[in-house]
């Protein structure tokens, strides 16, 4: 790669190079084909959010058709990207096990799909070379939390949901809503099987499939396309635009057992970048790792991997993973804007939001699985109260909103709603804030801090540094971590990134250090895009070429994550 780093300017917004949000893909007024599937409610996007949100509905009808209510036969669908439900799921995982309480109350807590309970746990300040053991901040407490893996949770729910007749249909992708006016009508997918050319590559490819639904959930996860579109479309507002953090995670085949859960915070991050570390033991000889970075830091150089793989080499890491093996690589954005960035309405006329895609995370507790899953149980609550009073137009989905409005979802959100803002002041003058905000359930500095979005943030090149060099005993490329991730995305596809016009060579060189996965290159003033790599991160989607669908299956593997 050329690097040509002596004519390049020393500072670049990405917004100036990303083109705007391909609304008319997502949103298309068309009817049906006459060949359309007819369901009653589709969920779009198998994680916690849509299949909890789906079970609920099911027992919902269920138990009226039961009691003799006449709701008769509701016909659920769930349509899920990944190939098999979990693949395309990552997170920490450290969960709260209210949500999987409330929707199977007849179930004890060591019959859910967690690894263990939370024993130990411990907070770190770090520096280049030494660790600090710090207390453990009241948002960061994790007794009676669980450490479980994101990919076994998604697949025991689903297994929930088929014993409930409910249609789980993974490896298929929505492309866009079907509208009629202002009301959401059903989803249009993926088409699968098409050459680089969007041409078909043989008799196996799949032409888009439409469902028609009486309410469409997009419980699409985090900076879900077709979400953006309806809120832009609907002109649907936030007070705050929601902000992003990207996490990269391992998982590792250890030799010793580590015995609590561990966060961090400081080095290896800048003063000017939120964040920290995690190392959470799944098992006695599998201990996750990973690292999670707001979106909004200042030097375009940045590279979450590449920082990552050297943090592994400190000592509070290196002694559990010495003579140990990786296994599974994976990312993930996240959104962080909280309470302020929450749209003012997740329902509209035959649609709701849930999850991540709506921005239900709580970012000082590290908290969001729990929370999609309690907006997908409130979300199909409604949905039954509306199909039984025939009404799923707006007014009769509005008892979502304020259901969530006045649940613990957003009583959390406003007690930090400030948190992860005051750290825009910088890693020690937030921190102080923090620890306010945290005496006071968010008292103090109450009134709203105004952010921009983090496409739009001005970004300095910083000095290129050293190239890194992974040993592959300890640290690893990029390409290593995609193979690691399972990726089984073909390299004839047709691209999925949609790249600006106007991409200069700063935002090439941005965009080269965001990507986790190695998608883009930089070749002089121009950008290379190997799109097959491309693990559904996001991260571009929120700094650089914006992400859409693809085929089925396409992505990644994830099976612990």
């Amino acid at each position: 790669m050329s690097e040509g780093t002596s004519v390049l300017r020393t500072s670049v917004r990405s917004i100036d190079a990303q083109p705007p949000l391909p609304r008319d893909r997502f949103i298309v007024e068309d009817q049906p084909d006459d060949e359309a599937v007819p369901m009653d409610v589709i969920f779009v996007g198998g994680g916690p959010g849509g299949l909890a949100g789906a079970i609920e509905l099911a027992r919902l009808v269920q138990a009226d058709n039961e009691a003799g209510g006449g709701i008769g036969d509701v016909e659920i669908g769930v349509l899920e990207k990944a190939g098999q439900l979990g693949e395309h799921s990552l997170s920490g995982a450290v969960v709260n096990p209210s949500a999987f309480q409330e929707l199977f109350p007849e179930l004890s807590l060591d019959e859910f799909p967690f690894r263990r309970p939370v024993g130990k746990e411990s907070v770190y300040f770090m520096t280049g070379s030494a660790s600090f053991r710090i207390p453990t901040p009241p948002t960061m407490r994790n007794h009676g939390n669980y450490i479980a893996s994101i990919c076994e949770i998604v697949r025991w729910l689903g297994e929930k949901a088929e014993d409930l007749g409910i249609n789980v249909f993974p490896g298929f992708p929505v492309d866009s809503l079907l509208v009629a006016g202002q009301r959401v009508i059903g989803v249009r997918t993926t088409p699968a099987g098409l050459d680089r050319n969007g041409e078909p590559t043989g008799p196996d490819a799949m032409p888009a499939m439409d469902l028609t639904a009486q309410v469409t959930v997009l419980a699409e996860g985090t900076r879900g396309p077709l979400s953006q579109a309806w809120l832009e479309w609907q002109q649907v507002g936030s007070e705050n635009p929601q902000i992003f953090a990207l996490g990269v995670k391992e998982l590792w085949q250890v030799k010793k057992p580590l015995d609590r859960i561990v966060h961090t915070v400081g080095w290896p991050l800048p003063r000017d970048a939120f964040g920290g570390s995690f190392m959470y033991p799944m098992s006695d000889d599998v201990v996750a790792l990973g690292l999670v970075v707001g979106l909004d830091y200042e030097d375009a150089r940045f590279d979450v991997h590449e920082v990552f793989q050297r943090m592994k080499l400190h000592p509070l890491f290196r002694k559990h993973l010495e003579g140990g093996e990786m296994v599974e690589w994976g990312a993930k954005t996240i959104p962080e804007g909280g309470f302020y960035s929450v749209p003012s309405r997740r329902h509209g006329d035959g649609v709701c939001i849930v999850g991540d895609a709506a921005g239900y995370v709580e970012v000082s507790s590290l908290k969001g699985i729990h929370y999609a899953m309690h907006s997908g149980m409130m979300a199909a609550r409604q949905i039954f109260k509306a199909l039984k009073a025939g009404d799923t137009s707006e007014a009769g989905l509005a008892g979502y909103s304020t259901a969530v409005d006045s649940s613990v979802i957003m009583k959390d959100l406003k007690e930090c709603r400030n948190m992860r803002l005051a750290f825009k002041s910088g890693f020690y003058v937030g921190g102080v804030k923090a620890v306010l905000m945290t005496l006071t359930k968010g008292a103090f500095l109450g009134a709203k801090i105004p952010i921009r979005e983090d496409a739009a943030e001005s970004r300095t090149l910083g000095l290129a540094d050293d190239p890194f060099v992974p040993d592959g005993k300890l640290t690893f490329s990029k390409v290593d971590g995609v193979y690691k991730s399972g990726n089984q995305t073909r390299d004839d596809i047709p691209s999925h990134l949609l790249v600006g016009e106007h991409v200069s060579a700063e935002a090439a060189e941005l965009f080269v250090h965001m990507c986790p996965a190695g998608v883009y290159e930089r070749d002089g003033s121009e950008l290379r895009v190997n799109a097959p790599n491309c693990v559904d991160c996001k991260a571009t989607d929120v700094l650089g070429p914006r992400w859409t669908p693809r085929e089925g299956g396409s992505g990644p593997a994830y099976r612990q994550m």
